[in-house]
């Protein structure tokens, strides 16, 4: 998956763990950022984790992935990209 952001945009991205969770729940959340982005904060709740990023130089794509750990000792990671654009 690949989203679109301003390299002047803060803006919040996030994973819906919900369905891959099926009952168990979110112990840990860790944003993995590739240098030249800029993670502004992080959260997570029981089923779903949100990071805030900020930065970037535009013409160029960003991998993001987030790792969790849940309750239940199981550990998964899901990434996408972000591709910075002047808009």
């Amino acid at each position: 998956m690949i989203f679109a952001k301003d390299p002047h945009a803060v803006l919040d991205y996030s994973v819906d763990w919900t369905r891959w969770l099926a009952g168990d729940e979110i112990a840990t959340s860790e944003w993995i950022v590739a240098a030249g982005i800029t993670k502004a904060s992080e959260t997570n709740s029981p089923t779903k984790a949100t990071v805030w990023l900020s930065g970037g130089e535009a013409g160029q794509s960003y991998s993001v992935t987030n790792r969790i750990t849940t309750t239940g000792g199981r550990t998964e990671d899901r990434s996408f990209l972000i591709r910075v654009e002047e808009r």
